[in-house]
């Protein structure tokens, strides 16, 4: 599979996908017994891993940008109710 296909198919998978995907990777390479044969799985992990961070970042920016609305949102209606 070609680097950017995976990377094309990393980036369509939920968090919870990706991480499953780097659990298998990680199983598969601790019973590898040559590790020359295992580099490009390495690799494919350490993608995988970048993708899953990014990932985290951006849904962790979500979360705060939705929590500061709901607050102001809050905050708004209870200023609304004080001057009424």
């Amino acid at each position: 599979m070609k680097d950017k296909n995976l990377q094309n198919d990393y980036n369509s998978m939920s968090l919870e996908d990706l991480t499953q995907e780097a659990n298998k990777l990680i199983e598969n390479l601790e019973t590898q017994k040559n590790l020359e044969k295992s580099i490009e799985k390495y690799q494919n992990l350490i993608k995988l891993n970048n993708i899953i961070e990014k990932k985290f970042q951006k849904d962790a920016k979500n979360i705060n940008k939705k929590t500061q609305e709901n607050i102001l949102r809050i905050t708004s209606k209870k200023n609304a109710k004080k001057t009424k």
